[in-house]
């Protein structure tokens, strides 16, 4: 790769700094994930472009990774939008999670030491703290507080299992993404008190199978239910749910992307 004028480097065959297209794909995923884009919303890459200041290489990129993370979907002469989740597909995420959380549970149950146990405790007692008060309010910004302290409670548990493979398995698939992603389109706040100190207490103690069936009753925990309630409720016909702002301005269809 060729080093550009302000340090980064140019892919040639691309022609854009890799690091556009990750800039790029975090600010759209971000919008995702603090429920900006609602599942169904159908994205501009050319509106994108122009509002990021980017071509529309790296959109594209951003939005291939996008897919490959199960946060959007694209189909021919339809556009992209941001994904709607199907019961198999979320079944099936819940699987792999229960199975690799399970593993991180038991590992970290041996290996952990005493500070990393007492830290998990401090940051499961947050979270549940922070949930009681999103409960209430449910604003954006405490949701995204709820779910980011999450993310990193769980890829704690996962760093202090000690094995770097399985903490970069976790990553790899997406696992506590897409649960992050599915809590927000399902609008899922509520949760029993003391849901994650109860978690942790298992998981910091001396017994690696209760922490591995720990975990997996938490993965598990309303996921059903939750389905049930919030998936019907979303048309997949993608024809509808189209933003506004990818509208044209003569009422005729929506943008090509």
């Amino acid at each position: 790769m060729a080093r550009m004028a302000n340090g980064s480097e140019q892919d040639p065959q691309r022609g854009f700094s890799p690091s556009l297209w990750n800039k790029a794909y975090y600010k759209i995923r971000e919008r995702i994930l603090r429920g900006d884009l609602g599942p169904g919303e159908a994205l501009s890459a050319r509106r994108l472009a122009e509002e990021f200041g980017m071509s529309l290489l790296p959109i594209s990129q951003a939005f291939r990774q996008l897919e490959n993370d199960r946060l959007l979907e694209s189909r021919p002469r339809a556009g992209t939008r941001v994904r709607i989740p199907q019961p198999e597909e979320i079944r099936g995420r819940c699987i792999v999670r229960e199975a690799l959380e399970a593993q991180s549970a038991r590992l970290c149950s041996l290996n952990a030491t005493m500070k990393e146990r007492v830290e998990l405790m401090r940051m499961a007692e947050q979270l549940d703290t922070l949930y009681g008060r999103f409960g209430q309010d449910g604003d954006s910004e405490m949701q995204y507080a709820v779910h980011s302290l999450h993310f990193e409670l769980h890829m704690r548990i996962a760093e202090y299992s000690g094995c770097h493979e399985l903490k970069e398995a976790i990553e790899m698939n997406q696992v506590l993404i897409y649960n992050w992603f599915f809590d927000v389109a399902t609008n899922r706040r509520i949760l029993p008190p003391g849901f994650h100190v109860k978690l942790l207490e298992v998981v910091t103690g001396s017994d690696p199978l209760a922490a591995d069936e720990a975990m997996r009753k938490h993965v598990q925990y309303g996921v059903m239910e939750s389905l049930i309630q919030a998936v019907p409720s979303v048309s997949n016909d993608w024809r509808q749910r189209r933003s506004p702002s990818i509208e044209k301005e003569n009422g005729q269809g929506p943008e090509k992307v």
